[in-house]
């Protein structure tokens, strides 16, 4: 984690927590600077790293937090470690205004990218090579991934550990940190007007309700009955919620269920298709390979423990 003069505090404290080797997930977490020793951070509190940027030369992953001044240009020789990182394949994720670090190396040019929504008009005027997309929590590019401000850095964090462990080790640190185990991407950074507080609890409760049913049909009709609203209403204010129509959110859900039994049973694909409501083995594919850019018998294998060494069978006791 590269902090910049003014990092942010909880910006940084976020990977900290995440990627702490008390979680058991082999993440090795190294913070660094331009050189090992102090660093003013922002809001009254510093920091001491014992690492400079000789750390970005060995990192698999790269985390650069929000710091204080996203106008100022950042030191050529960090920018400098920032593109050799990325060009020798590191992954590079920005918090919040890191993402302004980040688009200075040029590595957001011609990538769709996100920071917190009151920098966004600013970070797309500087930078007219990136498509920013000031609404949404966090943006997963394959090898750039930014995100918005402060608590967004808990759901990209979160959505590494996905990446990079599966769903029930992402879903065991949310639990431990007492975070949601999982908000996508495309979700509102904030909705932009007021919602009667009674309509979001029925909005809510329906989502919950909708995770209880997911091998039911469902379609924007049930849950707007069950939400006490007309489907137009629905639909028009669920986008707002959760940046997804009701059938892209419920497909999601649909997907992360497939997940965690690809993870934790010896389910076949086909059982575990009508188990979480897609039909077919076949649909269950389609749906997999292009939400997650992977098939579910490769998910499986690299996620699935014990269970990919024996084909999905679990063994025998």
């Amino acid at each position: 984690m590269l902090l910049l003069p003014g990092a942010a505090p909880l910006d940084v404290g976020i990977p900290a927590q995440i990627f702490a080797p008390r979680h058991n997930l082999n993440y090795r977490f190294v913070p660094c600077a331009l050189r090992a020793g102090p660093v003013p951070g922002r809001d009254g509190l510093g920091f001491h790293v014992e690492a400079g940027l000789e750390a970005l030369a060995e990192a698999d992953t790269v985390i650069v937090p929000g710091y204080h001044n996203c106008a100022e240009p950042v030191d050529p020789r960090a920018l400098d470690a920032l593109r050799e990182a990325a060009f020798r394949g590191a992954r590079m994720v920005s918090i919040c205004g890191g993402a302004f670090a980040l688009a200075q190396a040029g590595l957001l040019d011609g990538l769709r990218a996100t920071t917190h929504w009151q920098m966004a008009a600013r970070l797309a005027r500087e930078y007219p090579k990136v498509t920013v997309d000031g609404r949404v929590l966090f943006v997963d590019e394959g090898q750039v991934l930014t995100s918005a401000g402060v608590c967004a850095g808990i759901d990209i964090c979160l959505h590494l550990v996905r990446r990079d462990h599966g769903v029930q080790a992402s879903n065991a640190v949310a639990r431990v940190i007492v975070a949601a185990p999982y908000r996508s991407g495309g979700q509102s950074q904030f909705v932009p007007r007021s919602i009667p507080e009674p309509l979001g609890d029925v909005f809510a409760a329906t989502r919950e309700w909708a995770l209880a049913h997911l091998e039911e049909p469902l379609t924007v009709t049930t849950m707007a009955r069950h939400a006490g609203v007309s489907a137009r209403t629905f639909g028009r204010r669920f986008v707002e919620d959760t940046g997804y129509t009701p059938m892209q959110w419920v497909l999601r859900a649909r997907v992360d269920l497939a997940r965690e039994m690809l993870e934790r049973t010896g389910l076949g694909i086909d059982q575990i298709a009508a188990r979480v409501g897609v039909g077919t083995g076949a649909n269950l594919r389609m749906h997999f390979q292009r939400i997650l850019g992977t098939p579910p018998s490769e998910y499986r294998r690299t996620f699935g423990g014990k269970l990919a060494e024996t084909g999905g069978v679990p063994p025998a006791a």
